[in-house]
């Protein structure tokens, strides 16, 4: 099946968009699995993950078959990993720890083609589903459908924030909340007034340049507060961390079953 060009598609569309983490498991059924649940995209992580770009590869192109919409968090910002993201197949491209505008320009030029950036030429490949096309269609069209995101998870990346949102090129924010509360001195402490502050630094940034925003979410109730502050990007839990909390909450009910039925206190 072609290469969707989901993640763009997705984001021009209102409302929220529902998806999950991917960083533990590269089963080839994952994009049925995803497809089946109603996920409509997939942060698919290689910072904290043992995926490597052929993982990467193979686990975006099940996930597009199915028409699950991707973003990819390549190891790190350095030029070389975002145009080899880019060239695996990532729909969306997120540089972790995005800290000032210069840094977003570097995003955006390091996965588009020229005249929009630097990146090196290759087609024919994974990223345009392997389809031969004169070559100015088909950077023009490569250019169109892969978005930068740039993820805000640092103190000064919120000082920034209204700077990175600006730059030509960034479609979406993404806040990384677990080190920008660490960033800040506050970690894990979402409802500390400076993690707060920063939060709403970031969505008005969003707001004010008509950008999306996205963010890991750990419960529905967690998923419907944020949206209404403006996220949009909903990213519920992921792959290991769903299994664990299905398993969890599944075994302490049969355990809590079996010990009302034998009368056991």
């Amino acid at each position: 099946l072609p290469v969707s060009d989901g993640f763009a598609e997705l984001a021009r569309r209102p409302g929220p968009k529902i998806g999950t983490y991917v960083g533990e498991f590269a089963t080839p059924g994952l994009g049925r699995i995803l497809a089946g649940a109603g996920c409509e995209f997939a942060f698919v992580d290689m910072e904290h993950s043992g995926f490597g770009f052929e993982t990467a590869r193979a686990v975006l192109a099940d996930l597009h078959s199915r028409g699950v919409a991707t973003l990819l968090r390549p190891p790190s910002k350095r030029g070389d990993h975002l145009q080899r993201a880019a060239d695996v197949g990532a729909q969306g491209v997120v540089a972790p720890m995005v800290n000032d505008a210069g840094e977003a320009r570097a995003l955006v030029a390091g996965i588009k083609y020229p005249p929009l950036g630097h990146r090196g030429v290759a087609l024919g490949i994974a990223h345009d589903d392997f389809a031969p096309r004169p070559p100015a269609e088909a950077l023009a069209r490569a250019n169109d459908k892969l978005s930068a995101v740039a993820l805000i998870e640092t103190a000064r990346g919120v000082e920034n924030v209204r700077e990175i949102a600006a730059v030509e090129g960034i479609d979406a924010l993404w806040i990384g909340h677990l080190d920008l509360g660490t960033s800040l001195g506050v970690p894990g402490e979402l409802e500390h007034p400076r993690f707060v502050e920063a939060v709403g630094a970031i969505m008005a940034a969003a707001r004010e340049r008509g950008l999306g925003v996205g963010r890991v979410v750990s419960s529905p109730e967690e998923a419907a507060r944020l949206h209404a502050e403006g996220c949009d990007w909903l990213c519920y839990l992921g792959d290991a961390w769903l299994l664990q909390k299905a398993l969890r909450e599944g075994a302490a009910e049969i355990r809590e079953r079996i010990a009302g039925a034998r009368g056991v206190p």
